[in-house]
């Protein structure tokens, strides 16, 4: 009678919330589509610019950010199969390994641009606009907005997820209404896909 009772719920409706994720994430494929176009554009128009620059970017903190991803899309996929298999404890502690994760890629990002920035490189900075060229000051122009942008999907992403997590605690995310979290793990999934893009343009162009 419960399960009856949940699926008759007039304000719960599985198959529209996740159209409605798959709609919103092909919006955000066409926005990093564009800039990964433009992207292409200005590196065809300055090769050598692009790779001198892509010298100052860190590839083992790149590669780190990488494996870290990966891994913290896996375990957010392992939680949605544990929380299908009614494993409560093991989903939240799983979507708990996701966030740590995130976090420490988000800490990782933090210090690699502190990095810049004392170097003096940051948009408009004069080290940026007096000592670069065209090529160069586009390079770092499109690193800091595609990477920054990514940022803040990580950010969106977490505060996904631990409402999804908060949720599954209450018992109001279960199996029987998994929607939520398995719309976290769509759209955390796109954030891996789009870093697995950013990282060769950006840390392996040379």
């Amino acid at each position: 009678m419960e399960h009856v009772a949940q699926h008759s719920d007039p304000h719960y409706d599985q198959e529209a919330s996740k159209m409605g994720m798959w709609l919103f994430i092909f919006t955000e494929l066409l926005l990093f589509g564009g800039l990964f176009i433009v992207y292409a554009i200005y590196r065809f128009m300055n090769p050598e610019a692009f790779q001198m620059a892509g010298k100052e970017l860190n590839i083992t903190i790149g590669a780190i950010n990488t494996i870290i991803l990966l891994v913290s899309s896996m375990t957010i996929a392992m939680s949605t199969s544990s929380l299908q298999k009614k494993n409560k404890g093991l989903t939240v502690l799983l979507l708990e390994i996701t966030i740590i994760l995130a976090v420490i890629f988000l800490i990782n990002k933090y210090f690699e641009w502190g990095v810049k920035f004392d170097h003096g490189i940051w948009p408009g900075s004069e080290h940026l606009l007096n000592d670069l060229g065209k090529g160069e000051i586009l390079f770092f122009g499109l690193y800091f907005v595609m990477t920054g942008l990514h940022a803040l999907h990580i950010v969106v992403g977490l505060v996904i997820i631990v409402v999804a997590l908060n949720k599954i605690q209450k018992g109001t995310v279960n199996a029987d209404r998994p929607s939520l979290l398995e719309n976290a793990g769509l759209y955390w999934h796109l954030v891996d896909l789009i870093w697995i893009f950013l990282f060769p343009l950006f840390y392996l162009i040379h």
